[in-house]
């Protein structure tokens, strides 16, 4: 074991054997920001050595769905039954060496899924290729977890992704972090901070190598959640989890696993039969949040049949992106109707955020007006 990999085990054990309360709190905050900026540190390292380097995958479709779970626990079935493509499978560990990608479809929209290879523990520190396959995991758009009735230690597969920088269902943090050269760290909120408080924030800074500037804390943030806002290598993704071979278990079974999971939700379905698989791929369409953008060309009804297919959330920029360059380029507004409209035909600019079933005309600086 390196003496980096010492001092962050060393450091993990002293945060266990601590006992955490008002006391303690600084002393825990500053330790759990030590480990942090020291995985950060290794990380670093394994990259610069070539070992942080991921698999070679194209990202196609208007969505990307990674398969995470222990080896052996349906993966490669469950990809085959949801789109078709051939993977490689067996009965026993380690079968898929490599990211197998196939393409499913709902509602419009073509959602790439990647089987790879399964879990191990010990996978964040590059067990088991755990760093290459966790690297295609954070640029997925959606987690599907997947374990079955010999495989149930959904935490342990979590907690792989907590130690590699991955927050599973939940969003970024309101700081705002702004770095300076002088006058120290100062912490200001717009909140009362309960956990945060008593120069906790400035401590957690420091570990970070940060001696100068504001925190400025817009909810009441833990310090897990500074620290991830420090490290600023977090990724943030919906996650669902399937819990395959259902057909297997004993209602009894069953049972105890439904209720195991209670905290997190699961889909029982067994990837072999086909059942549970058509709800699967329901979920993943809504979970996705696909929104569907009409383009109408001037003078000209708008085309309602091939619908661009964007993400709640995306703004016209999002639909530039998906249109030939030179309108981008050139790009004067959007005359937009719908439900992100205040009336029908408003003039918008990039930064306007769109809605489902919206009309979209372009305005070029160089033609007038036309439909991309």
């Amino acid at each position: 074991m390196s003496s980096l990999e010492e001092e962050i085990t060393r450091i993990e054990d002293e945060i266990r054997n601590t006992s955490y309360n008002k006391a303690t709190q600084l002393h825990v905050g500053r330790l759990r920001a030590k480990v942090a900026a020291l995985r950060l540190e290794r990380e670093k390292r394994a990259k610069g050595s070539g070992g942080g380097l991921g698999y070679a995958v194209r990202k196609s479709g208007h969505a990307t769905v990674g398969l995470v779970g222990y080896p052996s626990v349906g993966k490669s079935t469950l990809l085959t039954a949801m789109t078709g493509a051939a993977s490689e499978s067996a009965a026993y560990d380690f079968t898929t060496l490599t990211i197998i990608p196939g393409m499913m479809h709902w509602g419009g929209a073509a959602i790439q899924v990647l089987d790879m290879p399964g879990l191990v523990p010990g996978a964040a520190k590059g067990r088991g290729r755990g760093r290459e396959v966790l690297s295609v995991v954070r640029s997925a758009d959606l987690i599907l977890f997947m374990i079955d009735a010999e495989h149930t230690d959904f935490k342990a597969l979590l907690a792989e992704l907590e130690n590699a920088g991955i927050r599973i269902n939940t969003r970024p943090p309101k700081i705002v972090i702004t770095p300076g050269e002088r006058g120290g760290v100062v912490v200001t909120s717009t909140v009362r901070l309960t956990h945060l408080a008593g120069g906790l924030a400035v401590e957690i800074a420091r570990e970070f190598g940060m001696h100068n500037g504001s925190i400025v804390l817009r909810e009441d943030a833990t310090p897990e959640q500074l620290i991830d806002v420090l490290a600023g290598n977090r990724v943030y993704v919906r996650a669902l989890l399937a819990v395959n071979k259902a057909d297997l278990l004993e209602p009894a079974g069953r049972e105890r696993l439904r209720l195991h999971l209670k905290s997190f939700g699961g889909l029982f379905l067994s990837a072999r039969t086909g059942q549970g698989v058509p709800e699967l791929v329901d979920a993943i369409g809504k979970a996705l949040a696909f929104i569907r953008v009409y383009l109408k060309p001037p003078g000209r009804e708008a085309d309602l049949i091939e619908p661009i297919i964007l993400r709640k959330g995306d703004r016209v920029e999002d639909l530039l992106r998906r249109l030939p360059t030179e309108l981008g380029v050139h790009f004067r507004s959007a005359q937009v109707s719908g439900p992100s409209a205040r009336f029908a035909g408003q003039t918008v600019g990039r930064d306007h955020r769109l809605s489902d079933t919206d009309v979209v005309t372009i305005v070029v600086h160089h033609g007038g007006v036309r439909a991309a």
